[in-house]
């Protein structure tokens, strides 16, 4: 699978995340319903740490590799590497991206948060094998998360000589606002809590992959 196709339907969840069932559970019903990548995200108050930790992810990198969907792991080079993760994901405040590829290689992907257009251009610079752009809408999900700038901003990072640059938007998306994503300009949509919240993560998931299969920019 390439990154634009593994992008349609990016999937991010931590143990925290998870409405009613258990992570393992969750991913696996999302998995089922079509998500196209995961991103291990373990942060925030009462995650796993440790052994905990790396037993969790590599139940989910199991999980993805029956179904082979790419799993991603958020920041934490060390765990990613342990897992044998297809890549990374990093914020502007992190880590520095080019030791960050200098640790993963150059066969890993290696996904990076922006803000702006200015940060577009640098993530790229700097090496990243997509961008992620958000937030698209409020979110409850990320207690640090920044301002938000719509999908306009997408549509401004295109128009400014990145027409290939592989593009997933992040922050707030639901079924209701998926397709303004993608007509944007993203090559597919991250969603948390759309999917890890949902009464059904399997139906919440095929709803998303849908949306993703008929959306074009």
């Amino acid at each position: 699978m390439n990154i634009v196709e593994a992008l349609k339907v990016y999937f991010v969840m931590g143990s925290t995340n998870c409405r009613d069932l258990d992570p393992e559970k969750t991913l696996y019903e999302a998995l089922e319903g079509g998500v196209t990548l995961f991103q291990f995200r373990e942060k925030g108050v009462g995650c796993l740490v440790g052994q905990e930790c790396i037993y969790l992810g590599n139940s989910l990198r199991k999980l993805c590799k029956e179904y082979k969907v790419p799993f991603i792991v958020n920041d934490d080079i060390e765990l990613a590497i342990e897992l044998g993760a297809d890549g990374v994901h990093i914020g502007q405040d992190d880590r520095d991206p080019l030791l960050t590829r200098k640790q993963i290689g150059q066969d890993k992907w290696l996904g990076i948060s922006t803000h702006s257009v200015e940060e577009a251009k640098l993530a790229v610079k700097d090496g990243a094998n997509y961008i992620g752009v958000g937030p698209m809408y409020l979110t409850k999900t990320k207690t640090d998360a920044h301002a938000v700038v719509g999908p306009e901003l997408i549509t401004q990072i295109r128009t400014s000589g990145f027409r290939d640059l592989p593009i997933v938007g992040i922050g707030g998306i639901t079924l209701d606002n998926a397709t303004n994503v993608y007509k944007a300009g993203a090559n597919g949509i991250a969603i948390i809590s759309g999917i890890s919240q949902a009464e059904s993560p399997k139906q919440a998931a095929a709803a998303f992959r849908k949306i993703g299969e008929f959306a074009r920019f």
